[in-house]
């Protein structure tokens, strides 16, 4: 069936790929990612559905869990562990499985995404409830492991969707919401980890990061949940508190000492000249809006 798919097809942009120079092929690599966005906006209502429900998951107790093989399920992992440092989310509220464990992160696993079983019990093994969204990612939309996750999760009534760069893919059908982003053929024929997997990061970027604005992880355009665990977050910590406060530097470094170095609480506590246990308080009735809480 392979040869039914977009992703497997022969680009004849780079027919004499191996004749090119240098600068021409970076140049041809330029003009075929050029038009992963515009194949992105095309899928722009599903992907809005898809935060939606994760949205509803985050505010009833649930959490968000990405399932894929080899590069998909990397980037699932990649955009998973991304959340806890940007967003101060627990560890456990996205989270990335991939076909062959925690190894295939760093080497190369393929037979593992055969095995179709393996979905489901993995997804078994992070206790899977009726309240998560699982959102299974492959190129060709026809990987075996990521079937079986899918499978699994809606047998638990779990909320389902699929991203894959083949239109009328086969996780498309188990999903409750399919998103199908054909990029087309890659430069080197069936090497997904290229345009498939740029559209599929650019999309994983979308759902996680729109979630967590509406979750109240965001205020104005400041990452106000940061976790600074290193001098440079520290820096961007406060630089923040002066960006949504306007106060200056030596008043933001006051406040983020005072705040236990929590910005958030910082920074209601500058707007709103109130005590620390008093912005923790108000941000806590506010369901951790900045917005709602000033």
């Amino acid at each position: 069936m392979l040869e039914k798919l977009t992703t497997e097809l022969r680009n004849p942009n780079s027919f004499d790929l191996d004749q090119k120079s240098i600068r021409e092929i970076l140049e041809l690599m330029n003009r075929e990612d050029a038009t992963i966005p515009l194949a992105i906006r095309e899928v722009l209502d599903k992907i809005e559905i898809v935060v939606n429900c994760v949205v509803q998951a985050f505010q009833n107790g649930g959490r968000l869990i990405y399932a894929g093989a080899g590069t998909s399920g990397r980037l699932g992992i990649l955009d998973a562990s991304e959340c806890p440092p940007t967003f101060g989310v627990d560890k456990n509220l996205v989270q990335g499985i991939i076909a062959g464990g925690l190894k295939a992160i760093t080497d190369a696993i393929e037979g593992a995404e055969d095995n179709e079983h393996a979905g489901g019990e993995d997804l078994k093994r992070v206790s899977l409830t009726n309240k998560d969204v699982v959102i299974g990612i492959a190129a060709s939309g026809r990987t075996p492991y990521v079937i079986g996750a899918l499978k699994y999760a809606k047998e638990i009534g779990a909320k389902t969707a699929s991203i894959s760069n083949n239109a009328n893919s086969k996780i498309g059908e188990i999903a409750d919401v399919a998103i199908e982003v054909v990029t087309g053929p890659e430069i080197i024929t069936g090497s997904t980890r290229l345009k498939a997997g740029t559209a599929q990061k650019l999309v994983l970027n979308m759902i996680s990061t729109t979630s967590m604005i509406k979750i109240g992880k965001v205020y104005e355009n400041l990452m106000v949940d940061v976790q600074p665990t290193n001098e440079k977050l520290i820096e961007r910590s406060k630089k923040i508190i002066m960006e949504a406060t306007g106060v200056d530097y030596e008043t933001a470094e006051t406040y983020f000492e005072k705040a236990n170095h929590q910005v958030k609480a910082a920074i209601v506590m500058i707007l709103l000249n109130c005590s620390y246990d008093e912005a923790k308080q108000k941000l806590e009735g506010a369901q951790g809006f900045i917005r709602n809480t000033i």
